[in-house]
């Protein structure tokens, strides 16, 4: 089987597609498929990986989408199915149909929801809300034009139960269109992960004496690192806050951090190589994600995997990965109180942070490659054969 996969990000940038898509490629190569990649990347030549990759450079975003529109066009002849990793996959989509080559979406947000959230479209509504209400007409033609690039395709594959049931009862997807396959960790062998708290520190460079929360994402508006910053000024002078990523809103919440007296607790890493990131999550006492929209997370994956423990929302995917009180802690979004009680009762509690830590190891095995991506490789191939 001959498959292009395209990605919205690619190593050596930070975000889940940018995980996912080089091991799911490996996956495939090692199965004996043949495997070309498109994505946006900042590295205009990708090495190191076991499949061509067409990198389309950092620049403005419409720019950015025609030439990947083309780039799909061109790399799509000969293939016998195109792997999309895209919330706005209308040009992606639209080259495989006009090479008469078959499409399967991965659906990782509601796309409609992410482009008017980011658009200020919809005052700031959370994706809860968006899938209940009724919109002017900028919502009402994205939503028109994604049910249209979905109805092009063969099947949605959704990261999370949430996400299928967005696909299935906001949008009407035939629940067999829809395939429910959790992500997996990529790229990590736990085992290899041997480092202590203590030794991943001294690596890193950070203060043994200090306690460090830590959150890795794309900086991002519903990411919602102002919340954790705003949490963190609650919290003993001891504790720092650990930012690993970049994104549209570093210098806003750099700024803030400066406002409120914490520009010395507050540490953006920018974009972390892959390579040392699970140092940091091993170098931490807590992980936090306070974001209000997650698909599936990779990075709960790989930090519960590691026996990190997490405080995190209880939003969209997030659940079926924490279960609060179980393996972590469940805060609601844009809460900040919330927030800091759950972070200062994480901390204070060092049995419960253990607890956590051990029921997050022991619960990882639903997020394996072995058991999701031969899942995912039944999907491509059958979508192929058709």
């Amino acid at each position: 089987m001959r498959v292009l996969i395209t990605s919205p990000v690619f190593p050596p940038d930070l975000g889940g597609p940018a995980v996912y898509v080089p091991s799911l490629g490996r996956f495939l190569v090692e199965r004996g498929h043949e495997v070309k990649v498109v994505a946006f990347c900042a590295d205009d030549h990708p090495t190191g990986f076991p499949f061509e990759v067409t990198a389309i450079p950092r620049g403005p975003l419409p720019i950015r989408y025609l030439k990947a529109f083309f780039a799909v066009l061109r790399e799509a002849k000969g293939q016998d199915v195109v792997y999309v990793q895209e919330h706005l996959a209308l040009l992606h989509v639209l080259a495989a149909k006009l090479r008469g080559v078959p499409c399967v979406i991965r659906i990782m947000v509601d796309g409609a929801w992410e482009i008017s959230h980011r658009k200020g479209w919809i005052d700031g509504d959370d994706i809860n809300v968006f899938e209940t209400k009724e919109y002017d007409w900028r919502v009402k033609l994205t939503r028109r034009l994604q049910r249209l690039w979905w109805s092009w395709t063969r099947n949605l594959i959704c990261c999370s139960d949430f996400l299928r049931g967005i696909c299935v009862e906001r949008y009407g997807v035939p629940g067999e269109k829809a395939i429910l396959i959790y992500n997996a960790l990529h790229g990590l062998d736990p085992a290899a992960v041997t480092e202590t708290s203590v030794e991943a520190r001294t690596q890193l460079g950070l203060d043994p004496e200090r306690r460090y929360l830590l959150t890795i994402c794309r900086l991002m508006v519903w990411k919602g690192v102002d919340g954790i910053i705003r949490a963190l000024e609650g919290l003993p002078e001891d504790v720092d806050l650990l930012v690993a990523g970049d994104g549209d809103m570093q210098a806003a919440w750099t700024a803030l951090a400066a406002e409120r007296g914490l520009g010395q607790r507050v540490h953006f890493l920018g974009n972390v190589p892959h390579a040392k990131i699970p140092l940091y999550i091993r170098a931490s006492d807590v992980f936090v994600l306070n974001s209000e929209y997650e698909g599936l997370s990779h990075t709960l994956i790989e930090v519960t995997t590691l026996g990190t423990p997490a405080v995190c929302t209880g939003v969209c995917g997030n659940p079926e990965v924490v279960e609060h009180g179980v393996n972590g802690l469940l805060v609601p979004p844009k809460d900040d109180r919330a927030l800091r009680d759950a972070l200062a009762r994480m901390l204070g509690d060092a049995a419960l942070r253990e607890r956590f830590a051990r029921a997050g190891i022991e619960r990882s095995s639903r997020f394996t490659r072995e058991s999701t991506f031969p899942q995912v490789e039944a999907v491509l191939a059958r979508a192929a054969g058709s």
